[in-house]
């Protein structure tokens, strides 16, 4: 499976609720994107059905993703809320079920198997994982019998991940990037306004077009209203390979979203 099949680019909707996320959903759908990301954790699954339902693109041509919440990764747990999202959401499957963490009630041997059994009901056609390192990785790929569709955790220029990106590649997975403007704090690196300087573009715009051409990722920015359009215009912009070497030499390591429980920090 490509990591090509999942649409690029997606938009986050983490902190988006109500009618400002439906509305952000509808600004995205007509903007061209056909790869919305959203999560029980996020409490927005109603608002975001809401903008599905709203909109003129059918549902066939949007690729819808939820994650599962870490206090759900028990077995029953699993399927009762993979059920209550799918309500929530208005649609009888969707295109992409996630574990959003590997903690809390997370169990390798007892949450991946009811993920499988989501996937034989028919309630999600592909299955992924979040935050996970190579390691939880390549055990979840061995435990499904899915494949694992993707992986999304943290991207951006100061945390380029390269190490889990190619892991993931050669494993046919895609790296789904959240956060991929660092919270806006792209717009504080000098290099990246100085490339985009160079293509009249904003260091957003070059941050995101980095993303884009790099194989096997696919960015979920947030934004609303001109933003979303602005991130979507991205696709059309080209780094040359001296400014591709110049944003590579901005890793710093930096994570934005670091709890202490996560896989990364045992």
């Amino acid at each position: 499976m490509p990591p090509t099949e999942i649409p690029q680019p997606g938009l986050g909707t983490s902190g988006h609720e109500g009618e400002s996320c439906t509305e952000a959903v509808l600004t995205a759908l007509e903007a061209g994107y056909r790869h919305i990301d959203t999560a029980q954790m996020y409490d927005n699954e109603a608002a975001v059905g809401r903008a599905l339902e709203e909109s003129d693109v059918d549902r066939d041509e949007v690729f819808l993703a939820t994650k599962v919440h870490p206090s759900n990764l028990a077995r029953e747990d699993v399927l009762e809320t993979a059920e209550e999202s799918l309500e929530r959401l208005g649609v009888e499957s969707v295109d992409l079920l996630y574990v959003h963490w590997p903690t809390s009630a997370y169990d390798p041997e007892e949450t991946l198997p009811a993920f499988d059994e989501v996937r034989d009901r028919g309630w999600t056609d592909h299955v992924g994982v979040s935050n996970f390192t190579t390691e939880l990785l390549e055990e979840a790929i061995e435990i499904l019998e899915a494949p694992v569709l993707a992986n999304q955790v943290e991207l951006h220029p100061r945390l380029q991940q390269d190490d889990i990106v190619s892991f993931a590649r050669e494993r046919d997975v895609t790296t789904v990037a959240y956060c991929p403007i660092a919270k806006a704090e792209v717009n504080e690196i000098d290099e990246l306004q100085e490339i985009a300087d160079a293509h009249d573009a904003t260091p957003i715009q070059v941050a995101l077009a980095w993303h884009y051409g790099r194989e096997g990722v696919v960015p979920i920015p947030k934004g609303t209203g001109d933003h979303i359009r602005e991130n979507y215009s991205a696709l059309e912009l080209e780094l040359t390979d001296d400014e591709l070497e110049r944003i590579a030499d901005l890793e710093r390591g930096e994570r934005l979203v670091d709890p202490d429980e996560a896989a990364w920090n045992r």
